[in-house]
């Protein structure tokens, strides 16, 4: 077995050897008492250039030593062997080929167990030595002066050595990391990982070069700082591994730097999906709910979206130093289920605030207000009750965060954001972000809210211009239904009546004005009091429209559709006009349903153009079924094929009217679709 390969073994036990002699080729030779050559190394034929045989037993200053020497080299071995001092130095020795080396030496006097008297010396080439010296001293200057930390760790991850730098970093006096693991110095460092990686380059010998690393030491136990580690595998000169080299080098600036800019980037990342998601409708609570959505789990893992009842309502929001805030929530957003969910008010509830409450100075003053790390102490000035509170600190809350919502100069709410758990607290980026976020949403909230109080006013006006309960007709039951646009759009001008004539006739009407809000909701209005009032003269249907027509024409060039019918019951007749509308469907017992065959017109306010009318009749037990667009027209079925759904579902004439409504409405008229929908439906009965 060859050096390099002996056993490593524990305690007394023999070890692999270092390769350092073997660079520095250290030549041995022993003199006896007379300075004869009595033993020469191999590394001594090497060295001087003489065989063993040809050396052995020489006077070693004769064939050594130039001659002029001779008398110092004399002296510095009698006194060796005399006192037993060792001798150290650098020495010119003449070699075979006649040149000279200089040569470094370490003389010592030697006793054999006779008593008898050897020197030994030991010499290697000074050129080598220097070599390595300077090696030395220029690696230990590097270390030791080095910006970079450095350390030696043993096979045992155990540290054997550490430069300044890395004991400053640290934060540990370098005597003190020897012999002591990673994990036992850097509790607060993911130590696991790091001695994973080492023990790779341990095995492997492939370093490991700028894996970084984040974790706090003993330097700064208060904050997180970032390094680039790398790591190699030390072996000697015969190959014997000896441990791992690490050098650390402190790249916080960096990291911070590219914490901030991935900071920045996911705040204009969240602002520009705030601009995209947030006030995609007109719908009050739907604008919240956006924003909430947003916010989670960006900016907050808990998220509510308050307004004032004030704001909702319309009135003016300002709120007095003692005033509590009432509010109504009306987006909840949770990331996860918590208890903080149960402490938020329910979506639509109404509750109020105390004036001491962190939201109600929130919205009072119109400032955010920011509880970074939250203590007990916070707790109820955040929840609105004190069984709230207890949900707040059960649920772990650690930060707390609210940012008015204001647009066009007024508080509308409040967002209120919370942070439970092991998230980090809120910090002034947090706060900008959410002031931002507030504040785009806040326009939003603004439209939706003044774009509902429109539409309800509009809705009003619409509901108190029709009929309530359709008036008790000679030879009709008649129903009908009023179904408002989805709560994203406006209000039509969606209108129908029923209105007794002379004669036991009946005169019925739907109509549909073009445009929405409360224009067209007046417009109805008028249209409808128009029609009332000239069905009152018993003209012909088309006549009517005829005045109809002239009345529209002046109304600011508003445009109408209208289906005017007059039943007779003692003729078990109808008179029908069309101006522009949609043609009644009639349900004849023993038939399927149809659609009438009239004339369509045009819409009321063109002008200019005659209507004409047509009689159909309507027996005892038949139906007719008047409508406007809403009920079937949608943006991905023709109007043919909703008008056929709307006929299959008139198959049975003996259901009562009103469940006819209700399944027409039902089955036909989306809740989220774009227009209204009047629906009024007549059956006939045979007269006493």
């Amino acid at each position: 077995m060859s050096p390099a390969e002996a056993p490593v073994a524990e305690g007394d036990g023999p070890v692999r050897p270092s390769g350092l002699l073997d660079v520095l080729r250290v030549a041995s030779v022993v003199l006896d008492d007379r300075g004869h050559i009595v033993l020469w190394s191999p590394q001594a034929e090497e060295l001087f250039g003489y065989s063993a045989q040809e050396a052995l037993g020489q006077y070693a200053a004769r064939l050594m030593v130039h001659d002029q020497h001779i008398e110092l080299v004399g002296k510095l071995f009698a006194d060796v062997m005399r006192t037993g001092k060792s001798w150290a130095g650098a020495f010119p020795i003449k070699v075979k080929d006649g040149s000279t080396r200089l040569v470094e030496f370490r003389n010592m006097r030697l006793l054999d167990d006779h008593g008898d008297v050897y020197a030994l010396g030991l010499a290697a080439d000074q050129s080598t030595v220097r070599r390595l010296e300077q090696d030395v001293a220029l690696s230990e200057r590097i270390v030791n002066q080095s910006p970079i930390g450095l350390a030696v760790l043993d096979s045992d991850l155990r540290y054997v050595s550490v430069n300044p730098e890395l004991a400053k970093i640290n934060g540990v006096p370098a005597e003190e990391h020897t012999g002591r693991t990673l994990h036992e110095l850097l509790p607060q460092m993911d130590t696991d990982a790091l001695e994973r990686a080492a023990t790779q380059v341990l095995e492997t010998g492939q370093p490991l070069v700028d894996r970084p690393t984040v974790g706090r030491t003993p330097a700064d136990p208060d904050e997180d700082h970032a390094w680039s580690v790398s790591l190699y595998r030390l072996e000697d000169a015969m190959g014997t591994v000896l441990g791992v080299a690490i050098s650390v080098v402190d790249i916080t600036q960096q990291y911070r730097a590219a914490v901030e800019a991935e900071a920045a980037r996911r705040r204009l990342a969240l602002i520009a999906d705030a601009s995209a998601r947030i006030g995609t409708t007109l719908e009050l609570d739907r604008t919240a709910r956006e924003l909430a959505d947003v916010a989670v789990p960006e900016l907050a893992d808990v998220v509510a979206v308050d307004l004032l009842e004030a704001v909702v309502e319309g009135r003016p929001s300002t709120l007095g130093p003692s005033e509590p805030a009432m509010i109504r929530a009306l987006a909840v957003r949770a990331e996860h289920a918590t208890d903080a969910i149960r402490a938020a008010d329910p979506p639509g509830e109404l509750a109020e605030y105390a004036p001491d409450r962190l939201v109600t100075e929130c919205v009072r003053t119109g400032r955010p207000i920011v509880v970074p790390q939250v203590k007990d102490d916070d707790l109820p000035r955040i929840a609105r009750s004190p069984e709230a509170a207890v949900l707040l600190g059960r649920a772990g809350l650690r930060s707390y965060l609210a940012v008015p919502l204001i647009a066009r100069g007024e508080v509308l709410g409040a967002l209120d954001l919370k942070r439970t758990c092991n998230q980090a607290p809120f910090d002034e980026d947090d706060v900008l972000l959410a002031r931002e976020l507030a504040a785009r949403a806040a326009v939003q909230i603004d439209n939706a809210r003044w774009y509902q109080n429109a539409r309800n006013t509009a809705l009003t006006l619409q509901r108190s211009l029709l009929p309530r309960h359709p008036p008790v007709t000679t030879g009709l039951e008649v129903a009908s239904r009023y179904q408002p646009a989805g709560a994203a759009s406006e209000v039509g001008g969606d209108w129908f009546d029923v209105i007794p004539l002379e004669g036991d006739k009946t005169a019925l009407v739907v109509g549909d004005v073009m445009g929405s809000g409360i224009d067209a909701a007046a417009t109805m209005g008028r249209l409808r009091t128009a029609t009332a009032t000239l069905a009152a003269l018993d003209l012909d249907p088309a006549m009517l429209l005829e005045h109809l027509d002239k009345i529209t024409s002046g109304l600011d060039q508003s445009i109408a559709t209208c289906v005017y019918v007059v039943h007779d019951p003692h003729l078990r007749q109808c008179r029908i006009a069309n101006a522009g509308h949609l043609p009644p469907a009639r349900v004849c017992v023993g038939r399927p349903a149809e659609l009438l065959d009239l004339d369509t017109g045009v819409p009321l306010g063109v002008g200019g153009v005659e209507f004409s009318t047509t009689t159909v009749d309507l027996g005892p037990g038949d139906e007719l079924v008047l409508y406007t667009d809403g009920l079937v027209e949608t943006r991905r079925h023709s109007l043919d094929e909703r008008l056929d759904d709307m006929l299959a579902l008139l198959d049975d004439p003996a259901r009562p009217l009103e469940e006819v409504c209700d399944l027409l409405l039902r089955r036909l008229h989306h809740p989220d679709n774009h227009d209204d929908v009047a629906l009024l439906i007549a059956r006939a009965h045979a007269l006493d």
